[in-house]
């Protein structure tokens, strides 16, 4: 079936009342997405103006082809880190083809973005697993934190782990400056104070005013306050970067697919989040599409690589944004910034930047959902699988752990691999469960101790599908269930939606195994695939008897 993709569908049937909440959450989104560009740009090993660069071709193009309302594209820490640890042993010592090459990394990306979301393969969502994203989101959302808090508190940065920095920010707190703390301070309290009583006051707006009003009126950018500083003014050129080989696309064309990953988690993430509370879907496949030619468009217009913003979304959220409208203001703005307004932003303070995005993803930092993870246990589980019987909590924490510790794409890749970890562990040792009779139904003994049984007698159900990750351990757990008085053992198969070869040739193998022992074995109510996978897997071998019920197999083993 052929991918439709909607043009700028959350703008189809526009509603009147959208407009002065998508206008305001534009703004806001405004004030902190040009900072950010310059500072993300610097990370990227680029001039800081790419950065800006950037962000007008992602914001349009990515309101044009994506599914989310909410999601704000642009350079972003993660993405902006790993392009420079592609690009830095590339391009040695030269700046110019170092820019260039950055250039063509954000093609490279968007070429790959195309062809995954053209080819369908927004799958790969569906490996990371709900409780894997959230783990993935709060690890994120504290690494961005601690990244700021030095910007916060007037203190150096350190290169590192989550842990590492923190370390660091401990051991500079006697070197805070009085006056960027202050600020920095007092800007956080503003966007909280008015996110809390005043809503509908855009708070990060207000703190940015703030913060530029207060370095200007009283000159502390001459007193150790630091600023942005100054920015190049203009539109960047527009077409194939210069001095890119063939070849050089070839070789980036590797690393591409780990810039889109990153991108793809966290845009998907941050896309998910906000979908859920606006009650909407999301389309991976033109989640691809949208980053991919939002990555495109970027590097043609002498960008560089871009995706989903976690924080820059949080800002848009919590400003009242109904549509992309507000990314299109936001990239309207943008351009404006460029061509008339890159003075304005030299003044705005770092700390009042950094207070701007904690504030807007420290309400992602969600401990109250991996609590909820947690409990999701009993017993019952836990005499069931262990351990594992956690699975969720313990992937969440495995993909924030890995972030914290590992970085974001060694992070997200622990949390899928543990998650599809316990998920194989599970499935290698389902419950087996020997049941009881309950009035007409057949019931699991342990739960139900009323249930009536016959010494003679063993019934059993797989709560699993039958393949061979799990046949032995079947196998084992049927024949250990059995005892000396046990003469007769039903299989009820309506549980057991699938069998393969494997567990199939297991089931001739313990059938006559409880032969030697002098135990009748059938199979009753099986579905429609598992006779007909069994049936073919018996070949020249006396078939084992299969019946509609476990009365009717019953019936049939205690003879006439």
């Amino acid at each position: 079936m052929a991918l439709s993709i909607p043009v700028f569908e959350s703008l189809h049937g526009y509603r009147r009342a959208w407009l002065r909440p998508d206008v305001i959450a534009g703004l806001t989104v405004w004030a902190v997405l040009v900072p950010e560009a310059l500072a993300y740009a610097s990370i990227a090993g680029v001039p800081p103006v790419v950065g800006l660069y950037a962000a007008v071709p992602s914001l349009v193009l990515y309101a044009l082809a994506g599914s989310s309302r909410h999601l704000v594209v642009g350079p972003m820490s993660a993405t902006a880190a790993l392009s420079a640890a592609i690009i830095t042993p590339l391009a040695g010592a030269d700046d110019g083809r170092y820019i260039v090459l950055t250039a063509a990394l954000a093609i490279a990306t968007g070429l790959v973005g195309l062809l995954a979301g053209l080819i369908r393969l927004g799958f790969i969502a569906a490996f990371i697993s709900e409780p894997v994203l959230k783990g993935f989101i709060v690890g994120l959302a504290l690494v961005i934190i601690i990244g700021q808090v030095p910007k916060l508190l007037g203190v150096g940065k350190h290169e590192g782990n989550f842990f590492e920095q923190a370390w660091h920010i401990i051991t500079e707190l006697g070197q805070m400056q009085w006056r960027t703390v202050t600020i920095g301070l007092i800007s956080l309290a503003l966007v909280l104070a008015l996110r809390r009583w005043l809503p509908f006051v855009p708070g990060s707006l207000v703190a940015v005013g703030f913060g530029i009003v207060v370095v200007t009126v009283f000159g502390l950018d001459d007193k150790g306050v630091a600023i942005v500083g100054h920015i190049d003014s203009g539109l960047p050129t527009l077409g194939l970067p210069s001095g890119v080989s063939f070849g050089d696309y070839l070789d980036l064309l590797g690393p591409a697919v780990g810039v889109l990953l990153i991108g793809f988690a966290e845009g998907l993430g941050a896309a998910k989040t906000y979908a859920a509370k606006a009650g909407y879907p999301i389309d991976p496949n033109r989640e691809l599409l949208g980053l991919g030619v939002a990555n495109l468009g970027s590097g043609l217009s002498s960008g560089m690589v871009v995706n989903g913003s976690l924080s820059k979304t949080a800002v848009n959220g919590g400003a009242g944004a109904k549509t992309q409208l507000s990314g299109l203001v936001v990239a309207g703005l943008t351009v404006l910034t460029l061509l008339f307004l890159t003075g304005l932003f030299e003044k705005l303070p770092e700390a009042t930047l950094a207070a701007v995005v904690i504030a807007a993803v420290i309400e992602l930092v969600d401990i109250a959902a991996l609590r909820r993870l947690y409990r999701v246990w009993t017993h019952m589980l836990a005499t069931i699988y262990g351990r594992a019987a956690r699975a969720d909590f313990l992937a969440a924490m495995a993909a924030m752990l890995g972030v914290l510790v590992f970085d974001t794409l060694p992070g997200l890749l622990i949390g899928i691999g543990v998650s599809v970890l316990l998920l194989v562990y599970r499935a290698s040792q389902p419950h087996v469960a020997a049941l009881g009779k309950q009035g007409s139904l057949w019931v699991a003994a342990v739960r139900h101790p009323d249930a009536a049984t016959r010494p003679d007698l063993l019934v059993v159900r797989v709560e699993s599908g039958l393949f061979f990750a799990n046949s032995d351990y079947v196998k084992d757990q049927i024949q250990g269930l059995c005892t000396d008085r046990t003469r007769m053992v039903v299989l009820d198969a309506e549980t057991s939606p699938s069998v393969d070869v494997t567990a199939a040739t297991m089931l001739l193998s313990l059938r006559d195994a409880l032969a030697a022992r002098r135990i009748g074995f059938a199979i009753a109510r099986p579905v429609a695939q598992f006779g007909d996978a069994l049936g073919s897997a018996e070949h020249g071998d006396v078939p084992i008897p299969i019946y509609p019920t476990v009365a009717a197999a019953t019936a049939a083993l205690s003879g006439p």
